[in-house]
């Protein structure tokens, strides 16, 4: 069984085209890596007894931009960067030689298939669901027909009763717990099916795009990206990774146009514009010490080098078109620029 329904590449790696899974080997490679940098020290500065520990310490980052990253037009910008970033980090502080897997959930619906997904394999996974623990039916923040909510019974993260040093929620104050776990087929199928994903790609501007993937707030509004996950967890790289994916497959079709497409808030759900503005081109985006700051602009394209990024996925979306990528790619980055967040000055070949 493998980890994942497929990956994303760096140009700097040959791209394999028609593959449909991470192998056996490549999955033990990436959770050695993620058990890597959750055993190194944080580059995050430790102050006020926070649970800044571990290196993965990006947890820390999330929690302090939640409310300003979230239902705003750089939400998917932000991400897109926070995401390169990790997987920056895995490879250049961990070794790893492989790329970002992504976790394409629309073939593990319907719900009956969800618990059964090869991500939750107790041995080339990530493990599966926590043993159910009673919740409060008057939460409003209940997930509806979740099963589980305990620590992880089996796979590379059991048994590390320190394994997460933050939260519950938005606390940063240092509380060392387990990897918990709480699974909702019913709630995960319903909006991570085909026919979501459809909609999402159908939208017809990058407004509409957006909201559409997020939702609203409620789990009766939601959108693809809520609905696998209302925490941080190691999985949660490739959720927003395969959420990266369906932006790029709505994209590509209109490559030309959507590079330059951005619009929507600057403050959380401030649709009206009743604080501010909406984001531009030139919007920055940060993610504290773990890497400089960059713009929108630098990360609309994820193909180009000199934009701030340099990787490709194996397939797009097809619910909508079908694009096939060639095999190989040859990019010249023009000093000053960097390639894939990881070389930042002087001329960098990126060749496959």
């Amino acid at each position: 069984m493998a980890i994942a329904t497929g990956t994303r590449t760096w140009l700097v790696l040959v791209l394999l085209l028609g593959s449909s899974a991470l192998g056996i080997a490549t999955s033990k490679d990436y959770l050695n890596a993620v058990e890597c940098i959750l055993a190194k020290p944080s580059k995050t500065p430790t102050f006020n007894n926070t649970g800044v520990i571990s290196r993965y310490d990006l947890v820390y980052t999330h929690i302090q931009q939640t409310f300003s990253i979230h239902y705003t037009g750089h939400f998917m910008a932000w991400h897109r960067f926070f995401g390169a970033v990790y997987e920056n980090m895995l490879r250049n502080e961990c070794d790893y030689k492989g790329a970002q897997p992504y976790w394409d959930w629309t073939l593990d619906t319907p719900a009956n298939k969800w618990a059964n997904s090869p991500v939750f394999d107790g041995q080339t996974g990530f493990s599966g669901n926590g043993a159910y623990v009673a919740g409060d039916p008057s939460n409003p923040f209940e997930v509806p027909g979740r099963t589980g909510g305990g620590c992880v019974p089996d796979g590379p993260f059991a048994g590390n009763d320190n394994l997460v040093d933050l939260g519950p929620s938005g606390s940063v104050t240092y509380n060392p717990q387990c990897l918990r776990r709480d699974l909702g087929p019913y709630f995960a199928a319903r909006y991570l099916a085909k026919n979501q994903t459809q909609l999402t790609l159908a939208q017809p501007d990058f407004g509409w795009f957006a909201r559409t993937v997020e939702g609203g707030p409620s789990f009766e509004a939601s959108g693809v990206h809520g609905d696998e996950h209302y925490g941080v967890d190691p999985i949660f790289y490739l959720h927003h990774a395969n959420l990266d994916r369906l932006r790029w497959s709505w994209q590509k079709p209109s490559l030309a146009a959507r590079l330059a497409d951005v619009s929507g808030s600057i403050f959380l759900m401030d649709y009206d514009n009743v604080q501010g503005g909406n984001v531009t081109l030139g919007f920055p985006l940060k993610v504290g010490v773990n890497a400089p700051d960059v713009t929108v602009r630098n990360v609309m394209n994820i193909g180009d080098s000199g934009t701030g990024l340099c990787y490709e996925y194996d397939k797009l979306s097809s619910f909508q078109f079908v694009y096939t990528v060639p095999v190989r790619f040859s990019v010249i980055v023009e000093a000053g620029m960097f390639c894939g967040i990881v070389e930042f000055y002087g001329v960098v070949r990126c060749a496959c």
